[in-house]
Order: C-alpha cells, then sequence, then structure tokens
C-alpha cells in the first residue's frame, strides 16, 4: 500500500509538473506580445508625435513668410503715404514761397506806381521854380527873396535826388525815344543830325525808370 501511494504521488506530481511546463511557455509568450504591442504602440505614438511636431515645423515655416510678406507690405504703405505727405508738405512749402515772392513783388510794384504818381505831381513844382528863377536877372538873384525861392528849390531837388529821383540829360545827348520825346526838329551848326539840340521840357527818372520824358528838339 504505502508503495503504490507513493507511485501515485510521483505520477501526480509529475502530472502537475509538466502543466507547469505547459503553462509556463503560453504565459511568457503572452507577456512577449504584450511587450512588443506596447512598444508598438510607443512607436507608433513617437512616430505620430514627430509627424505632428514635423507638420507644426513646417505650418510655422509656412506662416513665417506669410506674416512677413504682410508686415513687409503695411512698411510699403505707410512709406508711400509718408512720402506723399511730405510730398504735399514740400509742395505747400513751394506754393507758399512763390506767394511770398509775388506779393513781395506786387507790394514793390504798388510802391513804385505810388511813388511815381507823387513825383509826377511835384515835378510841375520844380519846373514854375526854374521858370521863375530863370526869368530873373542877376541884381534880382541877389535880392533876399530870390535868394529864399533859390534856397527852397535847392532844398527839393536834394530831397528828390535822395529818393532816387534824377533829371534826365539831354543837350548834345544823341536822341532815345526811351528817354526823350521830340517835339520838333532844328537845324544846327554845332550838332550833328539826330542830336539833341535843344530842351524844352526837363524830364525825369525814378530808379532808372522814367517818370516824365524829356521834351527836345532834334537837328536834323
Amino acid at each position: 500500500m504505502n508503495s503504490e501511494r507513493k507511485r501515485v504521488s510521483v505520477e501526480e506530481k509529475e502530472l502537475d509538473d509538466q502543466k507547469v511546463e505547459d503553462t509556463n511557455p503560453i504565459d511568457a509568450q503572452s507577456e512577449e506580445a504584450a511587450m512588443e504591442n506596447m512598444d508598438s504602440e510607443e512607436n507608433l505614438e513617437q512616430e505620430t508625435g514627430s509627424e505632428s511636431a514635423g507638420e507644426t515645423e513646417n505650418k510655422k515655416e509656412k506662416r513665417k513668410p506669410f506674416l512677413g510678406k504682410e508686415k513687409k507690405e503695411k512698411t510699403n504703405k505707410l512709406q508711400e503715404k509718408v512720402d506723399e505727405l511730405e510730398d504735399k508738405v514740400k509742395r505747400q512749402m513751394a506754393e507758399f514761397d512763390n506767394f511770398r515772392k509775388r506779393s513781395e513783388k506786387e507790394k514793390s510794384a504798388m510802391f513804385e506806381t505810388g511813388a511815381k504818381s507823387v513825383i509826377e505831381k511835384i515835378l510841375p513844382v520844380v519846373d514854375n521854380f526854374e521858370r521863375g528863377l530863370a526869368g530873373l536877372s542877376e541884381e534880382d538873384l541877389k535880392q533876399p527873396f530870390a535868394e529864399g525861392m533859390n534856397m527852397v528849390y535847392k532844398q527839393l531837388i536834394a530831397e528828390l535826388e535822395k529818393i532816387e529821383v534824377k533829371p534826365i540829360e539831354a543837350v548834345g545827348c544823341e536822341f532815345n525815344p526811351e528817354l526823350h520825346n521830340a517835339v520838333m526838329q532844328v537845324e544846327s551848326e554845332e550838332y550833328e543830325s539826330g542830336i539833341i539840340a535843344q530842351e524844352l521840357q526837363k524830364g525825369y527818372t525814378y530808379r532808372e525808370s522814367v517818370v516824365r520824358h524829356s521834351m527836345v528838339a532834334v537837328t536834323v
């Protein structure tokens, strides 16, 4: 009996060992497969992550030129606006400068016109002084009244000279239609043809502009 029990125990033990051996390879294979699946999933996640990262980088790279182009366009538009405003300011400054010069020229012309008008009204007074003094004899010129008239006349001429009013030279000069007004022709042994022999009324200039032409007689 004891020997049979031992044999049975040995056989049961052998069966248990065989079951353990049969079970262990399957479990090992399952574990290996599970590990492989985990590794595959990790690799897949890494690859997916790498692809996503690559796509993100590509998008950033694609976006950067677009943003740079947009910024450049804005800068160009701003520069064009600045150039336009600068050109507008320069034009306005040029127009103002031209207006200032034109105003000064018009002001000067108006002053010249006003001055000529006043001088024209004074010249007949000068003519009367000259006629009155020319009609006096040497003895009369020594009288206090004549001396006073002569002093006033000289003072008037001096003031006219200060404002650049000057008499036009006539007798002995060649006739110039811009300065002289020929009212008659005369024969003269002293002067050649075309030379002024006599001055009938004195002419004057104001700042090189004729206020009154000289009335003259020209030799034939």
